[in-house]
C-alpha cells in the first residue's frame, strides 16, 4: 500500500485517462440511439436500448469479478474496452431492429468488465484514508468522458454522419486499450492464475459478496432513476424545445464533475453513510424538479442538481463497498455492487420506457416512480450506523 505522500502514482493517472476514453466511447452514442432505433422502426423499444445493455453487463459481473481476483485486473479491463471497440464498428451494419438490439446486448459486456477491473485496481493502490478522494478523482475522469460524449456526439452526427459517430466511438475504445497496455498489474503474483475455461465455471457462492449487500442495495435504488433518465431525457428535451438532446446529460455530468473536484474527500472526512444520506436527499430534490419541469431552464437545473447528487453519491458508494470487502475478494465485492448498479439502471430503463410509452404527459408519473426508489434508498441508509467497520 502506498504512503500518503505518494498516493497518486503514474498508474492512477493512466487509469483515469483510460476511464475517460472508455466512458467517452459509449456515451458518444447515448443521445442519438433512441432516434436511430425509431428510424429503424423500433420506436416502441427505446427502453431496451439501455435495458439490454445492462442485462449482459450484470450477467457478466460474476465472471469479471472472479477473473479480476484470479487472472488480473488489467486483462479484465482490456476485455471490456475491446468489446466497445468491436461493437462501435458493427453499429454501422445493424440495419434492423433485431440486429440493433442484439448488438446492444453484446455491447453490455464492455461495462460488465472494464469498471470491475478499474475499481479493483484502484483499491489495490489507494489506502483507506484516501479512497473517497481517489474515487472522486477517478469519477472526474469518467464524468469528463460522460460530459463530452453526448455533446460531441450530437455535433458529430449533425456535421458528419451517424456512421462517423460509430467509428469515433470505436476509436476512443481502442485508445483506452492502448493506455491499459502501459500499466502494471496490481494483483499479487501469488494470487494470479493462467486463464483457463474452468475459471468461467461460477458457483453460487462466487456470484455475490455478502459483506457488501447493503451498499449494493443502495446502489440499485439510487441508479434506478438514472436508467429512467437515459431512456426518457432525450424525448423530454425535444418536448421542451431543446434541439441538442445531449444537453441534459452534459449539464448533469458537468455538475457531477464540479462536485467531485471540490468534495471528493467528503466521505473520507465525514463517513460514507452521512454523505450518502445528504446526496440521496439532493437526488430526491432533483426528481421533484423534473416532475415540475415545464421549461428548459427548470429541466436543465434538475439535471445539474441530479449531477451534484451523483457526484457526491458515487465515490462514497465505491469507497463503502471497498471498505466492507475482503482484500482477496475485492473483485467479487466490486462485481456485486456493479450487478446491483446494472439491475437498477436496467429496471429503470425498461420500466421507465414502458410507463412512458412515448406519451409526454406521462413524464411526471415516470419521475415519480424514480422518487419512490430514492425514498427507499433513504430508508435503507437510516437503518445502518453512520460509521461502518472497515475490512478491506
Amino acid at each position: 500500500m502506498p504512503t500518503t505522500d505518494k498516493v497518486y502514482s503514474a498508474g492512477f493517472w493512466l487509469m483515469c485517462l483510460s476511464s475517460f476514453l472508455f466512458f467517452l466511447s459509449f456515451n458518444l452514442l447515448i443521445p442519438e440511439l433512441p432516434d436511430h432505433l425509431t428510424r429503424l422502426g423500433g420506436g416502441d423499444y427505446k427502453g431496451f436500448i439501455i435495458g439490454l445493455f445492462t442485462v449482459t453487463a450484470g450477467l457478466s459481473r460474476p465472471f469479471s469479478g472472479k477473473l479480476a481476483d484470479t487472472v488480473g485486473r488489467i486483462p479484465v479491463m482490456v476485455v471490456g474496452s475491446l468489446v466497445c471497440f468491436i461493437c462501435g464498428f458493427f453499429y454501422v451494419w445493424a440495419g434492423t431492429v433485431a440486429s440493433f438490439l442484439t448488438l446492444r446486448l453484446l455491447h453490455g459486456f464492455s461495462t460488465g468488465f472494464k469498471p470491475t477491473g478499474t475499481a479493483a485496481y484502484i483499491a489495490d493502490i489507494i489506502p483507506y484514508e484516501k479512497r473517497g478522494e481517489a474515487m472522486g478523482l477517478l469519477g472526474v475522469a469518467g464524468s469528463l468522458g460522460m460530459a463530452a460524449g453526448p455533446a460531441v456526439g450530437g455535433y458529430i452526427t449533425q456535421w458528419f454522419s451517424l456512421n462517423t459517430l460509430f467509428y469515433l466511438s470505436s476509436g476512443a475504445a481502442l485508445l483506452s486499450v492502448l493506455v491499459q497496455g502501459t500499466m502494471t498489474e496490481t494483483l499479487p503474483v501469488a494470487q494470479r492464475q493462467r486463464f483457463s475455461w474452468g475459471l468461467l465455471r461460477i458457483r453460487w457462492n462466487e456470484v455475490l459478496e455478502p459483506q457488501v449487500l447493503m451498499p449494493s442495495l443502495v446502489t440499485l435504488l439510487c441508479l434506478f432513476p438514472f436508467g429512467v433518465l437515459l431512456t426518457v431525457a432525450p424525448d423530454q428535451s425535444r418536448t421542451l424545445g431543446i434541439d441538442n438532446k445531449g444537453l441534459f446529460f452534459t449539464s448533469y455530468t458537468l455538475a457531477s464533475l464540479l462536485i467531485r473536484l471540490v468534495a471528493g474527500r467528503a466521505s473520507d472526512r465525514y463517513g460514507r453513510v452521512p454523505v450518502l444520506r445528504v446526496s440521496t436527499l439532493m437526488m430526491a430534490g432533483a426528481l421533484v424538479l423534473l416532475i415540475l419541469a415545464h421549461s428548459p431552464l427548470v429541466f436543465l437545473a434538475a439535471a445539474a442538481l441530479f449531477g451534484l447528487s451523483t457526484g457526491l453519491n458515487s465515490p462514497a458508494l465505491y469507497a463503502w463497498t471497498i471498505d466492507l470487502s475482503h482484500p482477496e475478494r475485492r473483485g467479487r465485492a466490486v462485481a456485486t455492487m456493479y450487478i446491483a448498479l446494472e439491475i437498477g439502471i436496467g429496471l429503470g430503463a425498461i420500466l421507465g420506457g414502458w410507463l412512458y410509452s412515448n406519451e409526454p404527459g406521462r413524464l411526471p408519473l415516470v419521475h415519480g416512480l424514480s422518487a419512490v426508489s430514492v425514498a427507499l434508498a433513504l430508508v435503507c441508509l437510516y437503518r445502518v450506523p453512520a460509521r461502518q467497520p472497515v475490512t478491506g
